[in-house]
This record gives structure tokens, C-alpha cells and sequence, in this order.
């Protein structure tokens, strides 16, 4: 079988006229890449996301004339729009109509239609940039092969019915040689709903069809060429890692960096599919590719920052030699659906960060009333804000020798208020005060990185 791609691009790869024109032109060069999964235009989803929270008539009005506008950008540089245009207005009529809907009532099932708008757009409009580059390229509405639950707003994927609608609809434009052109993010529920993955959705999406077509890599062009050894903003001599494992790059994921989201690499580390980031602004540029077992592997590989952390003390002497304390708590936080990031615990407290990804996104509507009064009934809750987590990731780090002298010298100025460490081969994360946040990375980087 020829080598096959699946490539993504994200919302900023297809912003306005000139940058889907070079998504396009990374398309053409690349005869491997067969399959295009593409975000919504940027700066789409969240005007959508806006519209499906339901709102007053005037300012439905103007968030639509937003989402029109910037379709309208690009519909006017192309040197044709007369095919496109009409599917355009349509899409458009349907959005009106569904955020007046959802003026009336929200609803997850409502909201996961209206969002799934963007996506079928920028697609169709990414056609005929490819048309006017004489490239003739077949439009797939994804939802037709990713089948997913009804779980609308974070969807799993159902992977036998993917893989046998890939079977019957996709694997057969491939085999006919068509390069097809399709969304990410979204897909569809047993009785024919939209459904939408959650955060990070389309490089999901491209994950998962490329290991139901057995592609050989998926390439996610994005506005960053590759992944840094931390943030450039906060470093600007972060330096870029040619190649880094599955493992550490999900850890960076999970603990704060916005490259690569921890679910995208699910199907490709199942099927152990590598996986390159790369600018679709500067291709030439190189990326980082992720694969299973990459080699050299050091001790230190690079560093995550996740600001906004809540941490909660919990404290009570009837931990003393008692079992059973820790079970209770879990439960109740299980039955609040909060799942716990980092731990540590002494004889008659724990302490522990709260995991936001995939939750709400602001601490305080993670910890409502009603979970507080539940724990405070079982022990003295101390809630602390102003925090972040700085995760260093690396190999080996629980048996390296010198590892933790070496933070501490580093950080002998700052005051750490919580470490895990041991639990990862991978990772080791020391809660700072937000203030210092950017300090405490700069200092390890140059310790550790230059």
C-alpha cells in the first residue's frame, strides 16, 4: 500500500484567504496527503459557541453578522464564488435559525449542532481555494464515518461503527486515488444527531481516521513549527525537540501545553501511528515528530506550565490510622464529576489539585456549594487559588540520580507549595504562586535546557 497521510489543519491555518491558499498549496506538494481534516476559520467556534449559550435578538444579530463577515473575507478573494456562495447562505440561514431556537432553550444536542457549522464552511470554502490551484478534491461530511455516543459536547467515538463506515465510504475514494477534504471535531450519534469530541476535537478526529484507514502518519500543521522544550512567549530561547515519545508529549498536553491535546494521541498510540506538528505558515521550518520509542531519550525534555490551579487542603484527625478516609472523599469528588490532577498526602491531610481539562473553565464552578458542604461534613476543607503548576517532563525521572537536587538548587528562591513526585516515569510538578510562575519556568529552563 502507498504511504498515506492524514493531515490537519487548524482554525488559524484556515483564518482568512492567504493562509487556506497555503494550507492548499502544503496539500498539492505533498502527494502522500490524501485525507484533510480541517478546524473551523478562527475565531468561528467561539462566536458559534456564543450563539448556542442563547441570546437577546440584538446580539444574536451581531454575532452572526461576525460569523458572516469573516466567511465574507474569504468568499471575496476568491476569483470565482459563484459554486460556494449559495452552500455558504445556507449554512448561514441554518445558524439563524438555530441560535433563535436556541434563544428559546439551550440544549447540549441543539448547541453541538449549531457549533458543528464552522467546520462545514471552512471546508467547503478550502475546496475551491484547491479548485483555483487546479486541484480537484472530493467534499466528505465526516459525520457520515466518525459514529460516536450520545454524549453531546464531549462525544466518544464508537470504533467498530467508525471503522466499518470507513470501510464502506472513505477507504473507497482513497483506493480511487481522491484527495478528500473533510471536518474535524464533529461527528454523529446513533439517531442521527451532531455530536461534537470536546476540546481539541479535530486532532482527534484526525487521529482516529487515520488509524481506521491504517495511514502511515498524521501531520498536524498548526501556527507553531513544532513543540518547544517550553512556552517561546515565556522563553523566547525555548528551543525546538525534534522527535519526543507518545508519553512525553502527552504529558505536556495534559499539563498545559496547547500543542497536542492528550485524547488525539489515543488512536495514534494504539496503533502506533507517528505524529508531526508543524507550522502551515513556515513548513520549511521543520516540526516535532511523536512516535513510540524515540531515540536519544534525556532525562529533561521540556517544561509545561497550567496557571489557574485550585488546590484543596483536606484535614481531619479521624485520618489518624483509620481506613477508608480517602475512599469517601474520591467518591464524592467522582460524584461531582471532578477528577483529581495531583496528590500528596500526610497522616491527617491531603492535598490535592483539581483537573480542569475537559471541565468548566473556571475553578469556582468546579467547586460548587454543594460539593464544599459534602466534604466540609467530613473533614475542614481549605480552598487556595492563585496558583500554577509547572510540570517538568522528562525519562527515568523517578530513578535519575541528582534529579531533585537540582530543582531545589534552581528554586531555592521560590517558595514550592506542593510537589509530586515518583508516581510518573515522566513527569515530576511543583505547585508556584501564579506570580512567580513564569519565573520558576525561566529559571529551570536556563538550569536545565540552556
Amino acid at each position: 500500500m502507498p504511504h498515506l497521510s492524514v493531515a490537519k489543519f487548524g482554525g488559524t491555518s484556515v483564518a482568512n484567504y492567504a493562509a487556506m491558499q497555503a494550507c492548499a498549496k502544503i496539500v498539492i506538494n505533498d502527494p502522500n496527503t490524501r485525507v484533510v481534516v480541517l478546524s473551523a476559520s478562527a475565531g468561528i467556534t467561539n462566536l458559534l459557541v456564543a450563539l448556542a449559550n442563547g441570546v437577546d435578538a440584538e446580539q444574536r444579530s451581531k454575532l452572526i453578522d461576525e460569523v458572516r463577515q469573516i466567511q465574507e473575507n474569504i468568499l471575496n478573494e476568491l476569483k470565482d464564488d459563484s459554486r460556494v456562495r449559495p452552500i455558504i447562505e445556507k449554512y448561514l440561514e441554518n445558524v439563524t435559525s438555530l441560535s433563535e431556537a436556541a434563544a428559546l432553550a439551550t440544549s447540549p444536542a441543539l448547541s453541538d449542532e449549531l457549533i458543528s457549522h464552522g467546520e462545514m464552511m471552512s471546508t467547503q470554502i478550502f475546496i475551491e481555494v484547491l479548485r483555483e490551484l487546479n486541484t480537484t478534491a472530493t467534499w466528505l461530511d465526516v459525520r457520515t464515518i466518525v459514529a460516536t455516543n450520545d454524549h453531546f459536547g464531549k462525544a466518544a467515538p464508537n470504533d467498530e461503527q467508525t471503522q466499518a463506515n470507513s470501510d464502506n465510504l472513505l477507504k473507497p475514494l482513497i483506493d480511487r486515488g481522491e484527495l478528500v477534504i473533510t471536518q474535524g471535531f464533529i461527528g454523529r450519534e446513533a439517531s442521527g444527531k451532531t455530536t461534537t469530541l470536546g476540546r481539541g476535537g479535530s486532532d482527534y478526529s484526525a487521529a482516529l481516521l487515520a488509524e481506521v484507514l491504517n495511514a502511515k502518519d498524521v501531520i498536524i500543521w498548526t501556527d507553531v513549527a513544532g513543540i518547544y522544550t517550553t512556552d517561546p512567549r515565556i522563553v523566547p530561547n525555548a528551543q525546538k525537540i525534534d522527535t519526543m515519545s507518545f508519553a512525553e508529549a502527552a504529558e505536556m498536553a495534559t499539563f498545559g501545553a496547547k500543542v497536542l491535546h492528550p485524547a488525539t494521541l489515543l488512536p495514534a498510540v494504539r496503533s502506533n501511528i507517528p505524529v508531526y506538528v508543524g507550522s502551515s505558515k513556515a513548513p520549511q521550518d521543520g516540526g516535532t515528530w511523536v512516535t513510540r520509542d524515540p531515540q536519544p531519550r534525556p532525562t529533561f525534555r521540556a517544561i509545561a506550565l497550567r496557571r489557574d490551579q485550585v488546590l484543596l487542603t483536606l484535614s481531619s484527625l479521624s485520618m489518624l490510622h483509620a481506613q477508608g478516609f480517602l475512599a469517601n472523599v474520591f467518591s464524592i469528588l467522582a460524584k461531582h464529576k471532578i477528577s483529581v490532577d495531583t496528590i500528596t498526602t500526610s497522616e491527617v491531610s491531603i492535598a490535592l489539585t483539581l483537573d480542569k481539562t475537559g471541565s468548566a473553565s473556571s475553578g469556582a464552578e468546579l467547586l460548587s456549594v454543594e460539593l464544599l458542604d459534602e466534604l466540609s461534613k467530613l473533614c475542614t476543607v481549605k480552598v487556595d487559588t492563585g496558583l500554577a503548576l509547572v510540570a517538568l517532563i522528562g525519562n527515568d525521572l523517578h530513578i535519575a540520580n541528582g534529579v531533585a537536587k537540582h530543582i531545589f538548587d534552581t528554586l531555592e528562591d521560590y517558595n514550592v507549595r506542593m510537589i509530586s513526585y515518583g508516581a510518573s516515569t515522566n513527569n515530576i510538578c511543583m505547585l508556584v504562586s501564579s506570580e512567580h510562575a513564569d519565573e520558576v519556568v525561566r529559571s529551570l529552563h536556563k538550569s536545565l535546557f540552556e
